[in-house]
């Protein structure tokens, strides 16, 4: 366990959210490598403090592992990766002993967005409904957000409303819960709202 875990007294908040991996270091003074998730540099290049987690508990004690803030000295973007200075990593060999670790910032911290742009950690969990014969219809839950190089995609846990109006899974006949691969664009996604976590679309809804 290096000084800063051993040191970190600070409580984690509350709302924090991974947004990339440690991958090794970068250069000889002590700079580290990180590869974004989905949308994950510009929180990350805004935010000051990285709050890192090893990947495994030391002791398996059933819960995560505790996540201790790294001050951000410098951050920039590399190719495809994001590359940093941390206080109190100064060398490579520093840097190297945080491969592997995950890279958090809180919710609060991000940046905000315009009017049409939003974080993939915000939609994930909303309910959106689709268009069958004219009418909304329920599609699912935004399970995960991807990123197809030209757009983003909702990957959508397909569900039913059953005779008493509760959401079920929509399980096809070989039992496996029915999936929906939604383009996040206007075009098809023309309402977001987020305080209701619902978006709305004209996605075919086929049983």
């Amino acid at each position: 366990m290096s000084q800063a875990e051993q040191s970190a007294s600070v409580a984690a908040p509350q709302d924090l959210v991974e947004l990339g991996r440690i991958t090794g270091a970068y250069g000889l003074r002590g700079w580290v490598k990180i590869q974004p998730h989905t949308a994950g540099s510009t929180a990350l290049l805004s935010a000051r403090t990285w709050w890192l987690r090893r990947p495994v508990a030391p002791v398996h004690t059933g819960e995560p592992p505790q996540a201790w803030p790294a001050e951000v000295h410098k951050s920039r973007t590399q190719g495809s990766t994001i590359v940093g200075s941390l206080r109190g990593i100064a060398d490579r060999t520093a840097a190297e002993k945080l491969r592997g670790c995950t890279v958090w910032v809180p919710r609060s911290a991000f940046p905000v967005t315009s009017d049409d742009e939003y974080y993939w950690v915000d939609l994930i969990g909303c309910t959106i409904y689709g268009e069958q014969d004219g009418r909304s219809v329920l599609l699912g839950t935004v399970e995960d957000v991807m990123d197809n190089g030209v757009h983003a995609v909702l990957r959508v846990k397909r569900q039913v409303l059953d005779e008493q109006g509760a959401r079920q899974p929509y399980i096809d006949a070989k039992g496996r819960q029915q999936e929906a691969l939604v383009p996040f664009v206007s075009a098809h996604v023309h309402t977001v709202d987020l305080d209701n976590r619902r978006l709305d679309s004209n996605w075919p809804v086929d049983f």
